[in-house]
């Protein structure tokens, strides 16, 4: 009985009650109209060939155009309504010159290092077109002079993490999709608590939707009254309208300017197997020393001038790098942002360039494998010209929906040389990519439209490091706990899961 009425009060409950309520007077209104059937469908039917011509003309993705495009069609009387209200991502006039000025603002604060692309153009010109795409598209250069870790689980992640949060003595900035009380958060809330009473500045943003399960209502109050500051990103207001889409997925730790975190991993017991819901969570993670950690620094404080609404002294963040790393050599490393307002597919691209310029291999660890036609033509191309390209995906789904998209991209792959593997302990949540021993990416954005599109992601790429080695290590140190999805296997899957998987798949971008 507890259960339920902590159920009924639930925000998310009132949330998900008020946008129904909300659809049902769209629905009934529209309905009321039906009276007046020959107007009232001329008009809808201008209206949803008016929403089609924008989306054959917009710059989406041809895939996503296509999952629009179909409903709209079918369902001409609602079809254009239910696409102005929920398609694309809509800034107001107000909202899109701060962010724009923000940008500028990431610019200015990012010296351009040419001289490092000079060096990297030295040793390959692959490696520098890659580099200055990244450079040129979301801002953030490359850099020398610092060190990177890569953590091979959740657990490796959160010691290592609790290990630097420990010696912060200026700032600690933190920006999660997940926060979830338990034994992970627990801990390191303390550690922040005990650092807000020695004056270290502590700053948290996290995702309204990604907490809106995890975290009680007005939490970011509580923890203002711990010392500790607090924004919500894109909080979740109960109305329909398209910006629910945009979500905050990046998950960053920063200690004092010199040192990083990204990866899959949330602070959350589920990402270090306190607690399993769908078998063992398998993820990833990499700790930045150095130079780099200021690509980082900027883009927290970026995000929080947005919430904030606010034009904060970047250099006041910007500290000496400890001497260990002024003259560190491990190849190069390059923090990148990628936001959906900028229409420009970064993380996309990177991943696209990794794959054609590849020429041994190419190992990826991905929880979703929803492809467009552009990464679906890379990766069979790769395979079909001789590089060894293999994918690990989960063997346990976390949402039994996705999954069968998933698994409906299996046969076109496998048909191509591709070589597909699941994680048989559980659910791989680790978005990484090896290639040819000399190019890495280590971050948090997943291989599905939602990602590659429509989230704020960041990531970081590396060229000639070591830990090139340590991601294909573990690539391979996996593969041995995971099962091959074979040809045969996909070509006796059954009828009806073939089925599902087509029809899923036509709506995947929309997921």
């Amino acid at each position: 009985m507890k259960f339920v009425g902590k159920f009924v009060l639930h925000r998310a409950t009132f949330v998900v009650l008020s946008m129904l309520v909300q659809l049902f007077i769209l629905i009934g209104v529209i309905w009321k109209f039906y009276d007046y059937f020959a107007f009232f469908y001329g008009v809808t039917l201008l209206l949803s060939a008016a929403a089609v011509i924008y989306i054959i003309n917009s710059n989406s993705n041809p895939v996503y155009k296509i999952s629009w495009i179909i409903p709209i069609l079918v369902f001409p009387i609602f079809g254009g309504l239910f696409y102005f209200f929920f398609g694309g991502n809509k800034l107001s006039k107000r909202e899109k010159h701060k962010m724009n000025s923000i940008n500028k603002k990431v610019k200015e604060g990012l010296q351009q290092r040419d001289s490092v692309l000079a060096e990297i153009e030295a040793l390959s010109e692959d490696a520098v077109n890659q580099s200055r795409y990244i450079r040129g598209f979301s801002a953030y250069p490359p850099y020398r002079n610092t060190f990177t870790e890569y953590l091979p689980t959740g657990e490796k992640k959160f010691k290592r993490l609790k290990e630097e949060l420990k010696k912060a003595e200026r700032f600690i900035f933190l920006e999660y999709y997940i926060i979830e009380e338990g034994r992970m958060w627990n801990s390191i809330l303390d550690i922040l608590k005990e650092k807000a009473e020695q004056g270290v500045e502590v700053r948290l943003i996290y995702d309204d939707v990604g907490c809106l399960l995890k975290l009680p209502k007005d939490y970011n109050h509580e923890l203002e009254a711990m010392g500790i500051k607090c924004r919500i990103f894109n909080p979740l207001i109960p109305l329909l309208y398209p910006r629910l889409n945009n979500r905050d997925h990046r998950k960053i730790a920063i200690i004092d300017g010199h040192t990083a975190f990204t990866g899959g991993v949330n602070l959350a017991d589920e990402y270090i197997n306190e607690i399993q819901l769908h078998g063992h969570w398998k993820d990833s993670a990499i700790m930045v020393k150095g130079e780099a950690v200021w690509n980082f620094t900027v883009m927290f404080l970026s995000v929080w001038d947005y919430l904030d609404d606010m034009d904060e002294d970047l250099d006041r963040f910007k500290m000496s790098q400890p001497s260990e790393y002024k003259n560190f050599d491990d190849g190069y490393v390059q923090p990148f942002a990628d936001s959906p307002i900028d229409q420009e597919p970064v993380g996309e691209t990177v991943y696209l360039n990794l794959i054609n310029k590849a020429k041994k291999y190419v190992f990826i660890t991905t929880p979703y494998l929803i492809l467009d036609h552009q990464i679906l033509t890379a990766l069979s191309s790769a395979a079909k010209g001789g590089v060894d390209v293999r994918i690990i995906t989960p063997h346990i789904a976390d949402k039994w929906f996705v999954h069968e998209v998933t698994k409906s991209y299996y046969a076109p792959l496998i048909y191509s040389g591709v070589k597909i593997y699941e994680y048989t302990p559980g659910f791989i949540h680790s978005k990484t990519f090896a290639v040819d021993d000399k190019y890495g990416v280590v971050g948090t954005i997943n291989m599905d439209y939602r990602s590659l599109y429509l989230h704020f992601e960041c990531a970081v790429w590396m060229y000639n490091s070591s830990t090139v080695m340590d991601i294909k290590k573990d690539f391979l140190d996996t593969l041995r706990v995971c099962q091959e999805i074979t040809r045969e296997e996909v070509e006796n899957v059954k009828w009806y899961r073939a089925i599902a998987g087509s029809v899923l798949r036509i709506f995947a971008p929309l997921m």
